[in-house]
């Protein structure tokens, strides 16, 4: 994504509940155009966030900056913004097409030019026209999303906040919506924040990712960096599977394993590092002929295997260990349940990180 300027900066935002800090001395930019998601377990401090950048809570220190101007103290309904709740918040006894004309409505717009945009958002949603004059509640949970998507792109905000709205949502309208979303930003070019405790879903959407934990930001970057160099353990096994190996890096430049007892080849080692986590995705594990075809390997025993729709992730005992290995279907390995193996990686492929 080409850069460009912050659209929102936030500049040590603090928010406290009595002695807690539900969010903890936050510096953030956000680009015009960008979509960004924010993610994190429930109690991380999200949603809290969110509230505060809509408008809807006050920052107990800091400041909240909107194209430069302090907007700490200025309401939601005076920001050039509009939220799309997980509960959608719909009118239930109206029409799909007064549902979405409402902000423009009270903004005074006559009905033709409201019946004119309406329906035109609703073909940017995918909403069949026939569907304006249809009760809200006669439509299916997708397309109430698309509903309350089209009539938070009717008051033509700079900024869409998204709180969790596909939380609800089976798996696969999910993933429709997902790659959905994903379009319209591109449509619209909007700048999308979004929250989810999915980074399933964040991967899918986002420009870039803030990793939330305890009230901060523990990392931010794009999908793939968050997923190829995690800075903390936290972030690495948010990040889908990972095999995670507690280690020490030894006088002679080797890692000792204190899980497995073997001698590691270690990747580049960050300055200062004495101990921590040596991650290792399943993706870069393979199964080995003999132990010399990696630059690490070890020794276990076949247990289990699942199979993944296009993937098939292997799971080999070793000592007291469990190692993750996963491979695309047409490199299935052709070995049995209860098999010797040997399997490893190359330096390269794995991460060190301390906490």
């Amino acid at each position: 994504m080409a850069e460009a300027s912050p659209i929102l900066s936030l500049k040590s935002v603090r928010k406290m509940f009595g002695a807690h800090a539900a969010v903890d001395s936050i510096d953030l930019d956000i680009a015009e155009g960008e979509f960004f998601t924010i993610v994190g377990p429930s109690g991380s401090g999200k949603t809290t966030m969110l509230r505060m950048l809509a408008g809807m809570d006050t920052p107990t220190s800091g400041d909240i900056l909107l194209r430069g101007e302090r907007i700490n103290d200025l309401p939601a309904n005076k920001r050039p913004t509009c939220m799309v709740f997980q509960s959608l918040a719909l009118f239930p006894h109206r029409t799909v097409g007064q549902n979405i004309e409402f902000p423009l409505k009270i903004r005074g717009e006559v009905p033709e030019s409201r019946k004119a945009r309406a329906l035109q958002l609703m073909d940017l949603l995918r909403l069949p026209q026939s569907y304006y004059a249809k009760n809200v509640l006669k439509c299916s949970g997708g397309e109430r999303q698309r509903v309350a998507l089209a009539r938070a792109l009717a008051y033509d905000p700079q900024i869409l906040f998204f709180d969790e709205p596909l939380s609800a949502i089976d798996y696969k309208l999910r993933k429709t919506l997902e790659k959905e979303l994903k379009d319209i930003h591109r449509e619209t070019k909007k700048t999308f924040v979004y929250i989810t405790h999915s980074l399933e879903e964040a991967m899918v959407m986002s420009d870039r990712i803030g990793v939330m934990r305890a009230g901060k930001l523990v990392q931010v970057g794009t999908p793939h960096q968050i997923y190829s160099a995690p800075n903390t353990r936290f972030v690495s096994e948010f990040v889908g599977d990972v095999n995670v190996l507690p280690v020490s890096l030894d006088t002679d430049g080797r890692l000792h394993s204190r899980l497995t007892g073997a001698r590691l080849k270690p990747p580049p080692v960050p300055e200062g590092f004495s101990e921590g986590h040596l991650v290792i995705r399943p993706e870069f594990l393979r199964f080995l002929a003999k132990a010399a075809d990696a630059d690490n390997a070890v020794s276990g025993r076949l247990y289990n295997e699942y199979v993944l729709g296009s993937r098939i992730q292997y799971q080999v005992r070793v000592g007291e260990g469990v190692f993750a290995v996963e491979k695309l279907r047409q490199q299935a390995f052709t070995g049995k349940l209860d098999d010797d193996v040997i399997i490893g990686w190359d330096a390269k492929d794995a991460i060190l990180v301390t906490d």
